[in-house]
């Protein structure tokens, strides 16, 4: 359910040059053979998107996807990763625009048909699925022929590192998934349109985007504009992405849900990571890489302004956490483990994958931050998901607009947090059978030479807690040492005070045996 999809046909690479055509091609716009039964060009603005999801939720969902004997769906990995789009077929590639845009090809994991739509002075027309776009290996001749009847996605590039090399920066592709990254980014986590019954009994439902709608930039614009169609058993929605490539890339998203029926378990701004190990589980794992992950902590920001770190965790037991508040401002999966050190891995560099920030802009009312975490022993399954649940539920005929930014990048969201938990490592304690030592570091621009730490676990006992300047790094280390007793699993807290007034991020933890 959770597994990794492959995006830009390379796992774990995010930067992918354009080069330039080496041969004619074709324009990818509408087809004008008068078979085809699509409109060649329709008006469009949000406006119409909202109708028309308006208008299919009053009606059965009807999933479209590509046939189980249809050579593409029973393509391999690296079968697909052989197909690779014509250079010159790349769109605007011909154009003075800021943005270039590939269509990728259905098949592998991609089964389900995306239409593709360029919007120009409020007229869409329909960028139609063929196959003579692409190039295929000599013994892939079978797939010429085949309709699929849609592309899998799109990815796109700009030059976001250097103005003379266009990147790839921002793909879309499988159900509602999308990934961004900042800066000399690799790809790493993903955000979602929406989650729904995630981690429930009853069995996860994922929204697709069937089909997208690209205005074309004006020249020198930074900004893209992308709006989706979403579909679901449960509902429908409108989506439109704006999207700013930059240091920390922002991607601002508007949605209208509209509900098909009553839907109580549902997750706003998902986001879909990766973790395997780290200092706090490093024993279970035989691996000569000190660490493996594309996040290693969940962030919070309350209402209060008090800063929350969750350590994510690879559970032995599938774990969901909540965490309540009234009126969120803003969580994000973090990767703060940022030197080649921590991963001493050449391939796929994991201290170059971008946090993702969520800052809510609109009211979404009271609810829960909500951490899933799945036990997983490789690396290439994503086994952490984060979003925010709101108290209210999704009402039948009654649409719902949830507005926020995503903010992808080394840093996002904010730079020199005074008090920012930098790393967590946990072991055995020395000349105990059953306690555990946590040691949290703490980085700052002045750290107080008065700090109360509060240490408090909900079942066994804090049984001892020091801390020391590290004069190597100047960061604070708390050391918190618990003692389980006979319990199995134990929700622990560490905060820093200075004259009765919190300093640095809460530190939370959920151990289990």
């Amino acid at each position: 359910m959770y597994k990794k999809y492959i995006f830009a046909l390379v796992l774990g690479v995010s930067l992918i040059p354009y080069q330039p055509a080496t041969k004619a091609q074709q324009p990818l716009v509408a087809d004008s053979k008068p078979e085809r039964k699509d409109r060649l060009t329709e008006p469009f603005d949000r406006k119409w998107l909202e109708s028309k999801a308006m208008e299919l939720a009053t009606k059965e969902y009807q999933v479209k996807q590509i046939s189980a004997d249809n050579p593409l769906s029973q393509m391999s990995y690296d079968d697909y990763k052989k197909i690779q789009l014509e250079r010159g077929s790349t769109i605007w590639s011909k154009e003075n625009r800021n943005f270039r845009v590939n269509p990728l090809h259905p098949g592998f994991l991609f089964k389900i048909p995306v239409k593709l739509n360029l919007v120009v002075n409020g007229v869409a027309r329909r960028v139609f699925y063929t196959t003579k776009i692409f190039n295929y290996d000599s013994e892939q001749e079978e797939l010429k022929n085949t309709d699929a009847q849609g592309y899998s996605g799109f990815s796109v590039t700009h030059p976001i590192n250097t103005q003379d090399k266009w990147d790839e920066f921002l793909v879309f592709q499988g159900g509602s998934y999308f990934r961004a990254v900042g800066q000399t980014n690799w790809y790493g986590l993903s955000a979602r349109g929406l989650a729904i019954n995630t981690a429930k009994p009853s069995g996860e439902e994922f929204p697709v985007f069937t089909e997208f709608w690209l205005e074309r930039p004006n020249k020198n614009n930074d900004k893209l504009i992308i709006h989706a169609l979403m579909e679901s058993e449960s509902l429908t929605g409108a989506f439109t992405f704006t999207v700013k490539p930059q240091q920390n890339t922002e991607i601002l998203v508007n949605s209208t849900l509209y509900p098909r029926r009553d839907i109580e378990s549902f997750g706003i701004a998902p986001l879909t990571s990766m973790f395997l190990f780290n200092g706090m589980n490093r024993s279970r794992f035989d691996d000569f890489r000190p660490a493996v992950h594309d996040s290693d902590g969940l962030l919070m920001i309350k209402a209060n302004n008090e800063k929350i770190w969750r350590p994510l965790a690879n559970p032995k037991r599938l774990q969901v956490s909540a965490f309540e508040d009234d009126a969120i401002k803003g969580f994000g999966l973090m990767q703060r483990s940022r030197n080649f050190n921590d991963f001493n891995d050449m391939e796929a560099h994991y201290h170059k994958r971008p946090s993702a920030w969520i800052t809510p802009i609109n009211d979404w009312g009271a609810g829960h931050v909500e951490l899933v975490e799945i036990p997983t022993k490789a690396e290439i399954h994503d086994n952490i998901v984060a979003f925010w649940q709101p108290n209210q539920i999704l009402k039948a005929g009654q649409p719902r607009e949830f507005s926020y930014k995503i903010s992808w990048g080394n840093d996002a969201p904010v730079k020199n947090i005074e008090g920012k938990i930098v790393t967590t490592a946990a072991g055995k304690s020395l000349g105990s059978e059953t306690a555990r030592e946590f040691v949290i570091e703490y980085a700052g621009q002045s750290i107080p030479s008065d700090l109360s730490i509060n240490a408090i676990t909900s079942s066994g006992q804090i049984v001892g807690v020091t801390s020391q300047i590290i004069p190597e790094t100047n960061h604070l280390r708390v050391v918190a040492k618990f003692e389980p007793g006979a319990e199995s699993v134990a929700e622990l807290r560490v905060s820093l005070s200075q004259n009765d007034k919190q300093w640095g991020e809460t530190w939370l933890y959920r151990w289990t045996k």
